[in-house]
Parts: C-alpha cells; structure tokens; sequence
C-alpha cells in the first residue's frame, strides 16, 4: 500500500513532510501542554491564516509574490502574532491569559477581512484551512525540513532550560535561566512549526496535533522524556495512517489525521481503564 502510495512525486512529498511534521508538532506540543498553552497553538492557527490569506489577496489583486509559496506569508504572521502575545503578556502582567484571546480575534478578523478583500475562498485556501495531499511541494518540504532541524537542534542544546521553564518559571528564574528570552524562542518556534504543518494538517486542526499525542502518551507514560517518545509516536501513526486513508479514501488529510489521533487518545483511555489506572 505504502510503495504505491510512493509512485507520484506529489504524494512522496506529501508522506516525507507528513514525517517530519508528525514527529515535530508532538515533540514541541509536550513543552506546549506541559505550559499549558495549549491556546497558543490555536491563536497563532489563526493568525497564520491571516497571513494565508494576505499573501493570496497580494497575489490575486495585485500581482505580486507570484510563485512565492503562501507559507512565507503564514510564518512571517505567525512570528509576529508570537511576538505580539509575548508583548501583550509584558502588558498584562496579572492576567497574562489575555494575550492568547486578543492575539486569536485579531487573526480571525483579519483572516475575514483578507478573504473578502480576495472574493472569498478558493482552492489554494481551502487546501490551507484543512490540508491537501496534492498540494504539497518539494519547497514546502524543503521548508519544513529547516524548521524541523531549527527546532530540534535548540531543543536539545537548551533542553534543560525548557525542561525547568515549563515546570517552573520562578525555580528557572532562580536558577540564572533567563526565562523571558527562553520563552520568546519558545513562542517563535510553537509559530513556526503551525505555519510549517499547514499544508498537511490545515490551519485549522494544526492545533490538534500539538496536543493529542501527547494527551495520548500522557494516559501510558512514566516520565517527561517518555512523554515526547509515546507524543511522537502517536503523532507519526496518525499522520501516516492519515495521509495513506485520505488518499486512498479521498478524504481531507487534516481530518483524518485527527481523527486518528482521537481514536488513539480513545484507545490509551481505555487501557488504562482495563488495567485499572485511573
């Protein structure tokens, strides 16, 4: 099944960038839920579709950016969404939950105001909004394949800083860890692997594999570093088994993708229940 699924240039591009999303959306998505910000992912979602819809209406109205891939546009508003959150939680020192909220309305409004500006959807949004097998590209894979390196080489270089940071930012503090320049590489990073999964998962599910994976692995695992192994594990099934089903089925890869996802969520609650873990 999978050799077949290999013959066309378009759907290996599709399987190898399915890959590296699966194992780097779980992989940042246990620092995420671990910070509870599981919303950021949501908000900077939609600020990154804002950003979608800006480069389309460039292109459409105007002429420009013509064979620029869309994702530039995506990641260059979810970085600066990033940046705004962490602006607004300096802000709001007291309530610092607001920054998410504002940040999300904001890209929704924009999003709206750039798609009617662009006479509404189109084929290349829709694929955005909820993943496309055929319109991935070797650019988006090329793409992805920097931010995976990126993210993974400054987890591993300043794991033990994040590690401290997302259990507890006082002791991090305490300890000489700067904590506001670690959570603002944090933020840009949570930017742009959204605005890097898009074209598999959609702009809007993107959210989903950052956090159920890892609810999965957190129902079997014993410890913070099995939690990203089971996280990315569960992220790999799904994605696979999501991109092979959306072809063969034709289905939106997106969907099926999570939907995967919550089966294998389902699955791990079951266990436990079988084995009597609450």
């Amino acid at each position: 099944m999978i050799s077949a699924f290999m013959q066309f240039e378009f759907l290996r591009n599709a399987f190898y960038t399915g890959i590296l999303i699966g194992f780097l959306a779980p992989l940042l998505g246990v620092f995420v839920v671990v910070r509870r910000l599981s919303l950021i992912a949501d908000a900077l979602s939609h600020v990154t579709l804002a950003g979608i819809a800006a480069s389309l209406l460039v292109e459409k109205r105007f002429g420009l950016m013509v064979g620029v891939s869309p994702i530039y546009f995506g990641m260059a508003f979810s970085v600066t969404g990033a940046l705004f959150i962490e602006k607004l939680r300096g802000v709001y020192k007291h309530y610092q939950e607001l920054a998410i909220p504002i940040i999300l309305s904001s890209g929704i409004g924009l999003g709206v105001i750039f798609i009617s500006l662009a006479d509404g959807f189109n084929t290349d949004l829709f694929n955005f909004l909820f993943g496309s097998v055929s319109a991935v590209t070797s650019t988006d894979f090329w793409t992805v394949f920097i931010v995976t390196i990126g993210v993974l080489l400054t987890i591993i270089l300043f794991y033990k800083e994040f590690f401290i940071l997302s259990f507890d930012e006082e002791h991090a503090k305490v300890s000489g860890v700067n904590a506001r320049v670690f959570h603002l590489i944090f933020i840009i990073m949570v930017a742009l692997v959204i605005a890097a999964s898009m074209r598999i998962v959609g702009i809007l599910l993107v959210s989903s594999l950052m956090t159920l994976p890892v609810a999965a692995s957190m129902r079997l695992s014993r410890g913070f570093k099995q939690t990203i192994v089971l996280a990315i594990v569960f992220g790999e099934i799904a994605v696979i088994g999501g991109l092979i089903s959306s072809f063969y089925f034709d289905l939106a890869p997106g969907g099926t993708i999570v939907i995967l996802s919550v089966l294998i969520l389902i699955v791990t609650i079951l266990w436990n229940k079988i084995r009597g873990v609450k």
